[in-house]
Protein backbone atom coordinates (compact mmCIF):
# COMPACT_ATOMS: atom_id res chain seq x y z
CA UNK A 1 0.00 0.00 0.00
CA UNK A 2 1.32 3.20 -0.76
CA UNK A 3 1.39 6.65 1.24
CA UNK A 4 -1.50 8.12 -0.56
CA UNK A 5 -3.35 4.83 -0.52
CA UNK A 6 -2.86 4.53 3.41
CA UNK A 7 -3.75 8.34 4.14
CA UNK A 8 -6.96 7.59 2.07
CA UNK A 9 -7.81 4.84 4.45
CA UNK A 10 -7.02 6.44 7.73
CA UNK A 11 -9.29 9.70 5.93
CA UNK A 12 -12.27 6.71 5.91
CA UNK A 13 -11.76 5.59 8.98
CA UNK A 14 -12.23 8.83 10.70
CA UNK A 15 -14.95 10.11 8.50
CA UNK A 16 -16.58 6.88 9.47
CA UNK A 17 -16.11 7.21 12.71
CA UNK A 18 -17.33 10.71 13.09
CA UNK A 19 -20.47 9.81 11.19
CA UNK A 20 -21.40 7.09 14.00
CA UNK A 21 -20.12 9.71 16.27
CA UNK A 22 -22.91 12.01 15.26
CA UNK A 23 -25.47 9.43 14.86
CA UNK A 24 -24.63 8.22 18.62
CA UNK A 25 -25.15 11.89 19.38
CA UNK A 26 -28.62 12.32 17.61
CA UNK A 27 -29.72 9.73 19.01
CA UNK A 28 -29.76 10.40 22.38
CA UNK A 29 -30.76 13.83 21.56
CA UNK A 30 -33.86 12.52 20.34
CA UNK A 31 -34.46 9.81 23.04
CA UNK A 32 -32.98 11.29 25.91
CA UNK A 33 -36.24 11.72 27.73
CA UNK A 34 -37.37 9.24 27.28
CA UNK A 35 -34.66 7.88 28.92
CA UNK A 36 -34.18 10.53 31.68
CA UNK A 37 -38.22 9.88 31.65
CA UNK A 38 -38.83 6.30 31.19
CA UNK A 39 -42.71 6.81 32.35
CA UNK A 40 -43.50 4.19 28.95
CA UNK A 41 -42.25 1.92 31.43
CA UNK A 42 -44.77 2.66 34.83
CA UNK A 43 -47.78 0.54 34.35
CA UNK A 44 -50.90 2.69 34.02
CA UNK A 45 -52.74 3.66 37.39
CA UNK A 46 -56.07 4.47 37.92
CA UNK A 47 -56.12 5.01 41.85
CA UNK A 48 -56.79 7.81 43.60
CA UNK A 49 -55.19 8.48 47.23
CA UNK A 50 -56.18 5.73 49.89
CA UNK A 51 -59.55 6.98 50.79
CA UNK A 52 -58.75 8.70 54.23
CA UNK A 53 -59.44 12.36 55.55
CA UNK A 54 -55.90 12.86 56.14
CA UNK A 55 -55.11 12.47 52.66
CA UNK A 56 -56.04 15.10 50.36
CA UNK A 57 -56.12 15.25 46.59
CA UNK A 58 -55.42 18.63 44.87
CA UNK A 59 -54.80 19.75 41.15
CA UNK A 60 -52.87 22.68 40.62
CA UNK A 61 -53.07 24.07 36.80
CA UNK A 62 -49.55 24.70 35.00
CA UNK A 63 -48.71 25.37 31.22
CA UNK A 64 -48.67 21.74 30.80
CA UNK A 65 -52.37 21.31 31.92
CA UNK A 66 -53.55 19.75 35.52
CA UNK A 67 -51.07 17.98 37.30
CA UNK A 68 -51.61 15.53 41.01
CA UNK A 69 -50.50 16.77 44.13
CA UNK A 70 -51.43 14.50 47.52
CA UNK A 71 -51.15 16.56 50.62
CA UNK A 72 -50.83 14.65 53.68
CA UNK A 73 -52.40 16.39 56.62
CA UNK A 74 -50.00 16.52 59.75
CA UNK A 75 -50.99 14.00 62.63
CA UNK A 76 -52.74 16.82 65.31
CA UNK A 77 -52.47 14.62 67.93
CA UNK A 78 -48.33 14.80 67.70
CA UNK A 79 -47.82 18.68 66.92
CA UNK A 80 -48.55 21.67 68.94
CA UNK A 81 -48.79 23.93 66.56
CA UNK A 82 -47.55 24.18 62.90
CA UNK A 83 -46.10 21.17 61.16
CA UNK A 84 -42.79 20.68 59.17
CA UNK A 85 -43.86 20.61 55.75
CA UNK A 86 -42.12 17.79 53.50
CA UNK A 87 -42.05 18.04 49.61
CA UNK A 88 -41.02 15.29 47.95
CA UNK A 89 -39.61 14.37 44.36
CA UNK A 90 -39.72 10.79 43.81
CA UNK A 91 -37.60 8.91 40.99
CA UNK A 92 -37.98 8.73 37.57
CA UNK A 93 -39.61 5.36 37.17
CA UNK A 94 -42.11 5.89 40.25
CA UNK A 95 -45.17 7.30 40.75
CA UNK A 96 -46.70 9.80 43.54
CA UNK A 97 -48.90 6.11 44.08
CA UNK A 98 -45.51 4.69 45.58
CA UNK A 99 -44.70 7.27 48.39
CA UNK A 100 -47.90 6.44 50.38
CA UNK A 101 -45.81 4.60 52.93
CA UNK A 102 -42.69 6.82 52.92
CA UNK A 103 -45.33 9.81 54.04
CA UNK A 104 -47.52 7.85 56.19
CA UNK A 105 -44.51 7.72 58.38
CA UNK A 106 -43.99 11.45 58.10
CA UNK A 107 -46.97 12.12 59.08
CA UNK A 108 -47.13 10.02 62.22
CA UNK A 109 -43.76 11.70 63.60
CA UNK A 110 -45.85 15.04 63.25
CA UNK A 111 -44.86 16.10 59.69
CA UNK A 112 -47.16 17.32 56.75
CA UNK A 113 -46.41 16.06 53.32
CA UNK A 114 -46.70 17.47 49.76
CA UNK A 115 -45.98 14.65 46.58
CA UNK A 116 -46.04 16.65 43.73
CA UNK A 117 -47.00 14.55 40.36
CA UNK A 118 -44.76 15.16 37.34
CA UNK A 119 -46.16 16.44 34.10
CA UNK A 120 -46.96 13.60 31.93
CA UNK A 121 -46.67 10.90 35.05
CA UNK A 122 -49.67 9.35 36.45
CA UNK A 123 -52.83 10.78 36.27
CA UNK A 124 -50.79 14.25 35.46
CA UNK A 125 -51.23 16.03 31.93
CA UNK A 126 -48.63 17.03 29.51
CA UNK A 127 -44.66 16.11 29.08
CA UNK A 128 -41.90 15.62 31.34
CA UNK A 129 -38.67 18.02 31.35
CA UNK A 130 -36.63 19.88 33.43
CA UNK A 131 -38.80 23.13 33.05
CA UNK A 132 -42.11 21.20 33.30
CA UNK A 133 -41.15 20.00 36.57
CA UNK A 134 -39.86 22.25 37.88
CA UNK A 135 -42.82 24.77 36.91
CA UNK A 136 -44.95 21.82 38.59
CA UNK A 137 -42.71 21.33 42.12
CA UNK A 138 -42.42 25.40 42.17
CA UNK A 139 -46.58 25.75 42.03
CA UNK A 140 -47.31 22.99 44.70
CA UNK A 141 -45.06 24.56 47.37
CA UNK A 142 -46.60 28.24 46.19
CA UNK A 143 -49.85 26.87 47.60
CA UNK A 144 -49.24 25.08 50.33
CA UNK A 145 -46.19 26.91 51.86
CA UNK A 146 -49.47 28.80 53.28
CA UNK A 147 -51.65 26.44 54.52
CA UNK A 148 -52.82 26.82 57.98
CA UNK A 149 -51.40 23.61 59.77
CA UNK A 150 -47.37 24.30 57.84
CA UNK A 151 -44.85 26.00 59.36
CA UNK A 152 -43.76 28.16 56.31
CA UNK A 153 -40.00 28.05 58.60
CA UNK A 154 -39.64 24.46 58.52
CA UNK A 155 -39.78 23.70 55.08
CA UNK A 156 -37.37 20.47 54.07
CA UNK A 157 -37.15 19.65 50.14
CA UNK A 158 -36.51 15.94 49.44
CA UNK A 159 -35.56 14.45 46.17
CA UNK A 160 -34.35 10.75 45.27
CA UNK A 161 -32.37 10.14 42.25
CA UNK A 162 -33.36 12.49 39.32
CA UNK A 163 -35.86 13.92 42.02
CA UNK A 164 -32.84 15.27 43.70
CA UNK A 165 -32.12 17.27 40.15
CA UNK A 166 -35.66 18.41 40.46
CA UNK A 167 -35.87 19.14 44.15
CA UNK A 168 -32.74 21.07 43.74
CA UNK A 169 -34.45 23.28 41.10
CA UNK A 170 -36.85 24.54 43.66
CA UNK A 171 -34.18 25.10 46.00
CA UNK A 172 -32.85 27.89 43.95
CA UNK A 173 -36.09 29.36 43.83
CA UNK A 174 -37.92 29.07 47.09
CA UNK A 175 -36.56 29.22 50.45
CA UNK A 176 -36.49 25.99 52.73
CA UNK A 177 -34.41 25.23 55.87
CA UNK A 178 -33.08 21.74 55.08
CA UNK A 179 -32.19 19.99 51.58
CA UNK A 180 -32.32 15.73 51.52
CA UNK A 181 -30.64 14.37 48.54
CA UNK A 182 -31.19 10.38 47.96
CA UNK A 183 -29.32 8.80 45.40
CA UNK A 184 -28.93 12.26 43.35
CA UNK A 185 -26.14 12.49 40.81
CA UNK A 186 -24.46 16.16 40.01
CA UNK A 187 -25.94 16.57 37.06
CA UNK A 188 -27.58 14.98 34.14
CA UNK A 189 -25.20 16.52 31.60
CA UNK A 190 -21.80 14.97 34.20
CA UNK A 191 -23.87 11.82 33.52
CA UNK A 192 -23.95 12.30 30.26
CA UNK A 193 -20.42 13.21 29.89
CA UNK A 194 -19.13 9.50 31.01
CA UNK A 195 -20.96 8.10 28.09
CA UNK A 196 -18.91 10.28 25.24
CA UNK A 197 -22.17 12.98 24.96
CA UNK A 198 -21.41 16.69 24.42
CA UNK A 199 -22.98 19.24 26.68
CA UNK A 200 -25.30 20.87 24.22
CA UNK A 201 -26.94 17.71 23.39
CA UNK A 202 -28.25 17.66 27.04
CA UNK A 203 -32.31 19.05 26.77
CA UNK A 204 -32.58 18.97 30.70
CA UNK A 205 -29.78 19.37 33.07
CA UNK A 206 -30.66 19.26 36.48
CA UNK A 207 -27.84 21.09 37.42
CA UNK A 208 -27.73 19.73 41.11
CA UNK A 209 -24.10 21.17 42.07
CA UNK A 210 -24.87 24.62 41.25
CA UNK A 211 -27.85 24.19 43.52
CA UNK A 212 -25.99 22.67 46.07
CA UNK A 213 -23.02 25.65 46.00
CA UNK A 214 -25.71 28.13 45.93
CA UNK A 215 -27.84 26.82 49.10
CA UNK A 216 -27.09 28.27 52.21
CA UNK A 217 -28.95 25.86 54.29
CA UNK A 218 -27.61 22.40 55.58
CA UNK A 219 -27.56 19.71 52.63
CA UNK A 220 -27.79 15.95 53.80
CA UNK A 221 -26.93 13.46 51.44
CA UNK A 222 -27.57 10.13 51.34
CA UNK A 223 -25.77 7.68 48.87
CA UNK A 224 -25.09 3.97 48.36
CA UNK A 225 -21.19 2.87 47.93
CA UNK A 226 -22.12 0.23 45.18
CA UNK A 227 -24.85 2.50 43.35
CA UNK A 228 -23.72 1.54 39.95
CA UNK A 229 -25.93 3.87 38.21
CA UNK A 230 -25.17 6.92 39.71
CA UNK A 231 -21.45 6.16 41.24
CA UNK A 232 -20.75 7.31 44.42
CA UNK A 233 -18.05 10.02 43.21
CA UNK A 234 -21.47 12.37 42.36
CA UNK A 235 -22.78 12.04 46.33
CA UNK A 236 -18.72 13.15 47.27
CA UNK A 237 -19.07 16.14 44.68
CA UNK A 238 -22.41 17.14 46.08
CA UNK A 239 -20.82 17.04 49.78
CA UNK A 240 -17.95 18.76 48.17
CA UNK A 241 -19.62 21.87 47.29
CA UNK A 242 -22.19 22.19 50.11
CA UNK A 243 -21.57 24.99 52.62
CA UNK A 244 -23.26 22.98 54.89
CA UNK A 245 -23.35 19.37 53.78
CA UNK A 246 -23.09 15.96 55.59
CA UNK A 247 -22.57 12.93 53.30
CA UNK A 248 -24.57 9.66 54.70
CA UNK A 249 -23.00 6.47 53.13
CA UNK A 250 -25.06 3.74 52.38
CA UNK A 251 -24.26 0.28 52.09
CA UNK A 252 -26.17 0.08 48.78
CA UNK A 253 -27.23 -0.16 45.32
CA UNK A 254 -29.06 2.69 43.45
CA UNK A 255 -32.82 1.19 43.91
CA UNK A 256 -32.13 -0.96 47.73
CA UNK A 257 -30.87 2.09 49.53
CA UNK A 258 -34.14 2.24 51.68
CA UNK A 259 -35.74 -0.86 53.10
CA UNK A 260 -37.17 0.10 56.03
CA UNK A 261 -38.81 4.27 55.86
CA UNK A 262 -39.35 4.50 59.42
CA UNK A 263 -35.64 3.59 60.35
CA UNK A 264 -34.63 6.10 57.37
CA UNK A 265 -36.67 8.73 58.97
CA UNK A 266 -35.91 8.42 61.88
CA UNK A 267 -31.86 8.17 61.17
CA UNK A 268 -32.50 11.62 59.41
CA UNK A 269 -34.43 13.00 62.44
CA UNK A 270 -31.80 14.04 64.27
CA UNK A 271 -29.96 15.63 61.04
CA UNK A 272 -33.21 17.92 60.74
CA UNK A 273 -32.26 19.03 64.45
CA UNK A 274 -29.73 20.19 63.31
CA UNK A 275 -31.99 22.78 60.95
CA UNK A 276 -34.25 23.32 63.73
CA UNK A 277 -36.98 20.53 61.89
CA UNK A 278 -37.98 18.90 65.15
CA UNK A 279 -40.17 15.62 64.57
CA UNK A 280 -41.47 13.17 66.53
CA UNK A 281 -39.82 9.60 67.10
CA UNK A 282 -40.80 6.97 64.32
CA UNK A 283 -42.87 4.43 65.76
Amino acid sequence: MNQNSALQTVVIFCGVGVLLYMAYVAFFYLTQRSILFPRHLIPVRQETPPSAPDIETHWLTTSQGQVEVWFFTPDTQTIAARAPLFVIAHGNAELIDDWVEPARVLQQMGGAVLVVEYPGYGRSQGQPSEAAITEALTAAYDAFVGHPQVDSEAIVLFGRSVGGGAIAQLAERRPSAALVLLSTFTSVHSMAAGYGVPGWAVRDRFDVLAAVAAYPQPVFIFHGVRDQIIPYTHAAALQQAAARGRLIRLDCDHNDCVRDWVQFWEDLRPLLAIAGINLMAAG
